[in-house]
């Protein structure tokens, strides 16, 4: 027998093992007046496969109060035409709250005739009494169970899932308003930086907004993003190189190049939906990292370049005196 809990309601004993059936089992049988359920007892009795206790309900009313007030591992309802129609009765059990409960239906008729029409109105399955055996009527309630313990877990694991992507999501923008509150800080502090004059030292010209980069740029930084993503930067060397110089060639800052990362950042994680943005923040983190690093290098080889510039030099021995004149 299920043991009690404080309150006096009787709990479910642990789950089975998937596959097996279960060594204990309650069912509520709900039935009309005009059949008892003395001899489904009987049946469950002869048969040791499973210990089954067997509580009985008769008419909608009386069930509907018992599945409210106890706790039961499954459900039978006997069939019986007007005066039980255990479809209306199903449909009335799953209107009030109780989804998960397993349920399976008796009747007279054949399961080719019925069957459809018990999953249509919420059961588990459809059993014919004049045509089955004790232990399949138990393995049909213990699948039955089954099945809705694996529904239980799916909407669980569903919605874990979804507070999960949330929780990600979140983080992700919360890390996206820091970084550019990074940004803006030192653009504050950059346009603090003036001399006597009221000029800016440094002459740095202010951070250009997405839109004010040449598109072409825009858009070769967000397929970029895209396939590092997808691929990370094992094979994306001489793009990185390529990036580095067409952001050195149009003047692009620090700053900017970081602004240009977060407007393109900003448009992935919002096409995401319902997807992960954990792995899609860790590889823009990387991206960004080495497009900064090659963005300084790029700019540190134009400024070598300028402080020494290249010399034309001569072919050896073209300013040495011919050796006539030396005699």
């Amino acid at each position: 027998m299920a043991p009690a809990t404080k309150d006096g309601k009787k709990k479910r004993l642990p789950a089975a093992p998937w596959g097996e059936l279960p060594p204990h089992m309650r069912v509520l049988f709900i039935t009309g007046l005009h059949r008892t359920g003395s001899w489904l007892a009987e049946a469950f009795a002869a048969d040791s496969a499973v210990n089954v206790q067997l509580d009985e309900a008769i008419g909608l009313t009386s069930g509907l109060a018992r599945l409210r007030d106890d706790v039961f591992d499954a459900v039978l309802i006997s069939h019986e035409g007007e005066s039980l129609d255990a479809l209306d009765l199903l449909e009335a059990i799953r209107a009030g709250s109780h989804e998960q409960q397993p349920i399976v239906v008796l009747g007279a008729q054949s399961e080719q005739e019925m069957s459809a029409l018990c999953y249509e109105a919420g059961g588990d399955a459809y059993v014919c009494v004049n045509s089955t055996t004790t232990r399949t009527l138990i393995w049909e309630i213990a699948r039955a169970i089954e099945r809705r313990r694996l529904m239980a877990d799916v909407k669980r694991l569903q919605q874990e899932q979804r507070h999960r992507l949330q929780l990600e999501h979140d983080e992700a923008n919360r890390l996206l308003v820091q970084q550019r509150g990074l940004i803006e800080q030192l653009e504050q502090l950059r346009r603090s930086e003036v001399d006597d004059d009221g000029e800016l030292v440094g002459g740095e010209s202010p951070m250009a907004a997405p839109n004010d980069l040449p598109g072409k740029l825009v858009e070769h930084y967000r397929e970029l993003l895209r396939t590092h993503v997808i691929m990370g930067s094992g094979n994306l060397s001489g793009e990185m190189g390529r990036l580095a110089d067409m952001l050195a060639s149009a003047g692009v800052t620090a700053r900017q190049a970081m602004q240009l990362h977060l407007h393109v950042l900003e448009e992935m994680i919002r096409g995401l939906g319902n997807r992960s943005s954990r792995h899609v923040i860790n590889r823009a983190d990387l991206l960004i990292l080495e497009v900064i690093v090659d963005l300084a290098e790029s700019y540190r080889e134009r400024y070598f370049q300028r402080i020494h510039p290249p010399k034309q030099l001569l072919l050896p021995g073209i300013d040495d005196p011919p050796a006539a004149a030396a005699a």
